[in-house]
């Protein structure tokens, strides 16, 4: 094991302490329903997908409902999740695809899901992780963020981070993993003024920019 995989289990340890139960933040009973949600969490907090997923899977349950729902009303349901005339309109391509090709069902495999309308490789990993169980690295804007600022990788693409952390991290802790560092950017390490004086990282963190105590 090199020295930066030692001190990533080392981080690995500490958030598992801090965060000892972790799981996604986004409301949903079924597969589809957390495939919607993430599709809508682009550029927008839990907080806000969640007050708007409350009325939309009460109107709108399945993939067929969705695909069939006029585009003017479902926008209407996700405006305050932003960008929601595109979000819409993945959403309804989305849907269309599960009808048709997988009878209404969310795939269960990465290479499946990513080739749906909307779904990136984060989406996929996502519904992977708290829906089916799968070992994934989720890459969203704190992961991206703060596994640089750690220097547990030199890339920007999230799809090199994905697999840079997928390196450094034990398959079996992917998941909770990601998990942990979006709980850990919420709270400690966020975009602007992050807390460095009282980060539980800080001794393992060779971020040059960080705040004064």
């Amino acid at each position: 094991m090199n020295k930066t995989a030692k001190r990533a289990d080392r981080i690995r340890a500490i958030l598992k302490n801090i965060y000892p139960e972790v799981k996604t933040q986004l409301l949903h009973e079924t597969p589809f329903q957390l495939l919607v949600a993430t599709i809508l969490s682009a550029q927008c907090t839990d907080r806000q997908v969640n007050a708007v997923t409350r009325k939309l899977f009460s109107e709108l349950k399945t993939p067929a409902d969705f695909a069939a729902a006029e585009t003017s009303a479902l926008e209407a349901l996700i405006r305050p999740t932003g960008y929601f005339r595109n979000k819409a309109k993945n959403i309804q391509k989305c849907a269309a695809a599960l009808e048709q090709h997988h009878g209404g069902r969310v795939p269960a495999t990465l290479e499946e899901l990513v080739k749906l309308p909307g779904v990136g490789r984060k989406t996929a990993n996502v519904v992977l992780g708290a829906a089916f169980n799968t070992p994934g690295i989720v890459v969203d804007t704190h992961v991206n963020r703060i596994s640089r600022r750690l220097g547990l990788t030199e890339n920007k693409d999230p799809v090199k981070i994905e697999f840079d952390l997928m390196k450094l991290i034990s398959e079996e802790d992917w998941n909770d993993f990601s998990l942990r560092l979006i709980y850990f950017g919420r709270e400690y390490c966020t975009a602007r003024k992050p807390a460095c004086p009282r980060c539980p990282l800080l001794d393992l963190c060779p971020y040059p920019d960080k705040t004064p105590g």
